[in-house]
């Protein structure tokens, strides 16, 4: 699951741009700046999440796709639930610091604290990130260049070389309106890739507590 959010979230046009800086750090010339702003300004009008989803895992080796369905719901702005429905369930909620997991081939769920959890930790703050529109602290992670402005597209690149050894690059596409993601690649050094493409996406739907729990 790490790597499917970079870990994570169909871009065609690649017309690269310096790096969004970190705060305090001063801007390059033709940095994308403002677009991200605005794409930051957008997602700040959102306070729930609930879309479907495709996931197609491409194993360059074996030249096969592996798909899958699931579910995604997101409240600000610690609530999180993340399920495969298909072929096999599978997911887990997240209240907060406390969360639970679940497997429909093992038939155990389990409760864990993500401040114990470093994987699901990395997991979560990934999603929070998107649905949150926090390009300064990804920015931090990633160099971000705009592959198109309409709708936007971004490519991120990993900074950090222990991220770089398997991740070579995430391809990140916009709702047209630029309040959500609308699809997300993830990929890896040795060929593989992941595409996830989000699908009959609702802002703003009001959502149980149960759905976190």
């Amino acid at each position: 699951m790490r790597r499917i959010l970079g870990t994570v979230l169909a871009l065609a046009l690649a017309v690269a741009c310096p790096a969004f800086p970190a705060p305090g750090e001063p801007e390059p010339a033709g940095a994308p700046a403002p677009l991200l702003r605005r794409l930051e300004q957008a997602a700040s009008g959102v306070s729930t999440l609930a879309s479907d989803f495709v996931q197609e895992k491409h194993l360059a080796m074996f030249k096969t796709v592996v798909t899958s369905r699931g579910r995604f719901h997101y409240r600000k702005p610690d609530r999180l639930r993340w399920e495969l429905t298909e072929p096999v369930a599978s997911g887990f909620a997240l209240n907060g610091n406390q969360g639970r997991r679940w497997h429909q081939r093992t038939g155990r769920t389990e409760s864990f604290d993500i401040r114990q959890d470093p994987i699901m930790k990395a997991v979560s703050d990934q999603i929070f990130a998107w649905a949150n529109a926090d390009f300064a602290g990804l920015g931090r992670e990633y160099r971000i260049r705009i592959l198109s402005e309409h709708p936007v597209s971004l490519r991120l690149e990993p900074l950090s070389s222990a991220m770089a050894a398997s991740l070579d690059h995430l391809r990140i596409t916009f709702s047209p309106d630029g309040k959500f993601v609308r699809a997300v690649e993830i990929h890896e050094k040795d060929g593989d890739s992941t595409r996830i493409r989000f699908v009959d996406t609702v802002g703003n739907p009001p959502l149980g507590p149960d759905l976190f729990r």
